[in-house]
């Protein structure tokens, strides 16, 4: 087959699972937790890392940030024979209990964003493959790590959360994110959505699992509130769901 205009490369790479983080610079840091870990290709956002695990080529790549290149990153990596993909990013705590440095595996997304409304009516659910999302939340047992596994919020506007009563809609954010925590919502991220949407309509799979740096609403709560960086358990998680679904 032809390469691929946004991500670059063909069928060639015989990966069937992909680890995606939105930021190209953690690619690399990722594929080293992977046997034989080696540089594949980089075009636009989507920087890309190949390496082995239980004798299988696994693929590491960016897809920045947001669901539109998201989708364009399931649509390609699909052609070209991925079958199982697992995002691995961060996100800020929603739920009182979601603290900094915990890992969230998201079983569902809030549809609040626009890409996936674009593939199908908004009253279809975003939800995560069950064996992928169960492979997350063993490999988080088999870590030991603390872990929350729920619905996510999936926006498309990151200011829009954080300074919502600047924005025009402010009114419709506000009342819109209260909401969502009645309903038992964990945490908010960006890319969720359109990741479980595409990968259901192309008939592959997809889990999501999450660094969580903060939780703004125990900062308004005057709670403990540690800020985390680190996703190195978020990576190992998804490393260790994929070595279990291989």
């Amino acid at each position: 087959m032809e390469k691929l205009y946004h991500i670059g490369f063909d069928d060639t790479h015989g990966a069937k699972y992909v680890i995606l983080p939105g930021d190209p610079g953690r690619v690399e840091a990722i594929a080293k937790y992977l046997d034989n870990p080696r540089f594949y290709h980089q075009n636009r956002e989507y920087t890309t890392w190949l390496g082995e695990l239980e004798g299988q080529t696994v693929m590491v790549m960016s897809t920045g940030m947001g669901g539109p290149s998201t989708a364009i990153a399931v649509e390609e990596l699909t052609k070209t024979g991925v079958s199982t993909f697992i995002r691995i990013g961060t996100c800020g705590g929603m739920a009182l209990q979601v603290t900094g440095g915990d890992v969230v595996i998201a079983t569902g997304a809030i549809r609040q964003e626009g890409t996936s409304k674009e593939y199908v009516p908004v009253e279809f659910p975003a939800i995560a493959d069950l064996s992928v999302t169960n492979a997350l939340i063993k490999g988080a047992q088999n870590l030991g790590v603390t872990w929350h596994a729920g619905v996510v919020h999936c926006k498309d506007s990151f200011y829009g959360q954080h300074s919502p009563e600047r924005m025009p809609a402010g009114e419709d954010l506000i009342k819109n994110w209260k909401a969502w925590i009645k309903a038992g919502c964990i945490a908010s991220e960006m890319e969720s959505a359109a990741l479980f949407i595409v990968s259901q309509i192309l008939g592959v799979k997809a889990g999501c699992v999450l660094n969580v740096v903060w939780n703004q609403e125990r900062e308004a709560q005057s709670l403990s509130n540690p800020k985390v960086h680190d996703t190195t358990m978020a990576i190992k998680t998804a490393i260790e769901a994929v070595r279990l679904l291989i």
